[in-house]
């Protein structure tokens, strides 16, 4: 018989209000009728969520966050699935070194490190804010390709590799044919992650971007400074629903327990 925990299951309501509380508060201020951020809503309309999506400056940095979100992951991908391979099937000497290089990005707090990027690329080498925005996205998000897939390349059996190089087959006709498709699930993890984290960055976004080239993280920043309008809601909300749509597009392809369970770290 299983005994009642009255403390422990008000412990567990109490952190379910906790989490669902802020997000019922944005989608309700999100709702109003209002021209101000109130809650509970002066009456229900979807009028905001049209005003957010015919806003040029929320839609000009959607694309942009869009964009950068994209080339960021996949040049992480590019960069940390060979590196991570080369780290944990090759054993070069100095293996935990570089592994705590490739982490060094969550390491070192992300101001400081958009700060150093901004030196970098913006003032002394002269890049756009665009392409500084890449760079550092992508620096930002090698962490989670190198320990996501790492890990799950940690869970395949390299008797697979081993017996498919004693077949004949040459080490990139193994990576692509072998160890790729047992990564698979990491690699799915890894692009979520970093699509996600990329898309919601605001500290190094904010060192990186322009006046004409925004995140919309970034946009919606200088917005909340100077209007006071549920348009801010809207845009929150939109964001939330795009995130949950991810997550269940997830679920119906791959499914949690493939992509999170097996790899993640």
């Amino acid at each position: 018989m299983i005994r009642r925990r009255p403390v422990l299951s008000l412990l567990t309501l109490a952190a379910v209000v906790f989490l669902l509380f802020p997000i019922v508060v944005v989608v309700g201020v999100a709702l109003s009728r209002g021209d101000v951020l109130t809650f509970p809503p002066s009456g229900l309309s979807l009028r905001w969520f049209g005003e957010a999506l015919t806003y040029q400056p929320f839609t000009d940095s959607l694309v942009t966050s869009a964009v950068v979100a994209a080339a960021a992951t996949v040049i992480a991908l590019a960069v940390g699935v060979p590196a991570t391979y080369a780290v944990h099937r090759r054993s070069p000497r100095g293996r935990r070194l570089l592994q705590t290089v490739f982490l060094s990005p969550l390491i070192v707090p992300e101001l400081v490190l958009g700060f150093a990027l901004f030196q970098l690329f913006l003032v002394r080498a002269g890049f756009d804010a665009l392409a500084a925005l890449i760079i550092g996205h992508s620096v930002l998000l090698l962490p989670y390709a190198v320990r996501v897939t790492g890990a799950s390349l940690e869970q395949a059996d390299p008797a697979l590799e081993e017996a498919a190089a004693g077949l004949g087959a040459g080490p990139v006709r193994t990576f692509f044919g072998v160890t790729l498709p047992v990564i698979a699930p990491g690699i799915v993890s890894a692009t979520i992650l970093s699509l996600l984290t990329s898309f919601n960055n605001v500290p190094m976004s904010l060192l990186l971007t322009s006046r004409s080239v925004q995140t919309l993280p970034v946009a919606m920043l200088e917005y909340v400074q100077t209007s006071f309008t549920p348009m801010i809601a809207a845009v929150s909300t939109l964001l939330l629903l795009l995130t949950i749509g991810v997550a269940l597009v997830t679920e119906r392809l791959v499914g949690f327990q493939r992509v999170f369970g097996r790899s993640a770290p």
